[in-house]
């Protein structure tokens, strides 16, 4: 079994010692090779300007394909596709396209008086540019607006046809969770490349959180498996262990490329990929 293609999700600093972060977490997985990086795009827009700044430099100093994420919130289609048209003209081929969530306390999404509606709406306006290759957000676990599932797959399979090129899932702690949701979009003749999203467990009280307010499940015997560890100082080893017996399970049922969420904590992420036999492409001292 050959090692899986991999790429890396980071988000945009909002300080200075968050820049350092972001920069070293950048330089340590860059040599692994990442078919893409992503930056992504805070609530409400929030980072907008923090995420075309990072995407820029990661691109020039670090010479990644990076993939800006783009959402509908809290703008005009004008100015939304002006952001595109910028990207496209410091040389970003990649857009994550998605509907985005609203600012916090606002409650559910609305629309932009003259924005996009939805992520299909903007799916298309940038396929229709021909600059980009498009990403798009899936979910194996029904999104928290959706009425199940397969709601959410029939969705998806309009994404693709509006443009998308291929997907990207939330993340998951089980690999049923991603077989099931991949069988159900072949199901229903869904063709295009599903990525599962993968967030190793640095901090698992943070992740629970993050999880729930994600609407992901999570099952019992993972805080059962974390209470003990945490009580014998072994967690850095149990996450270690789950994610990679994760992954590998997935790359045995036939997945070749694997998405990680670092939240620019790169060190279990390094990890978990040299375990999955995923080398170095490029010597540390040559990144800038």
């Amino acid at each position: 079994m050959s090692a899986p293609r991999i790429s890396f999700e980071f988000f945009p600093p909002k300080s200075l010692e968050a820049s350092f972060k972001l920069w070293d977490t950048v330089r340590m997985l860059a040599p692994l090779g990442p078919e893409f990086v992503s930056v992504t795009y805070g609530a409400g827009g929030t980072t907008r300007q923090l995420t075309h700044e990072a995407v820029t430099t990661i691109g020039k100093q670090f010479d990644l394909n990076v993939a800006a994420h783009l959402t509908c919130v809290d703008a005009t289609r004008a100015e939304t596709l002006a952001i595109a048209d910028s990207y496209a003209k410091a040389g970003v081929s990649e857009i994550v396209a998605l509907r985005g969530d609203p600012p916090k306390g606002q409650g559910g999404f609305t629309a932009h008086p003259d924005g996009f509606a939805n992520s299909i709406e903007l799916i298309e306006e940038l396929a229709a540019t021909g600059n980009f290759n498009l990403r798009v957000g899936a979910y194996p676990e029904p999104h928290p607006e959706a009425a199940d599932t397969l709601a959410d797959v029939r969705w998806l399979k309009r994404k693709f046809e509006a443009g998308a090129h291929s997907a990207i899932t939330q993340f998951f702690f089980e690999p049923e969770t991603f077989l099931r949701f991949r069988d159900t979009c072949a199901r229903e003749g869904i063709t295009g490349q599903i990525i599962p999203g993968i967030i190793p467990i640095e901090n698992w009280s943070g992740i629970r959180k993050f999880a729930l307010e994600t609407g992901t499940t999570v099952p019992a015997w993972l805080d059962d498996a974390f209470d003990k560890a945490t009580r014998d100082g072994r967690e850095d080893l149990l996450a270690m262990a789950l994610c990679t017996e994760m992954c590998d399970r997935l790359m045995r049922e036939g997945v070749e490329d694997l998405h990680f969420y670092t939240l620019n904590r790169p060190h279990l992420t390094r990890d978990v990929c040299h375990a999955l036999g995923v080398q170095h492409h490029v010597a540390l001292e040559n990144v800038a």
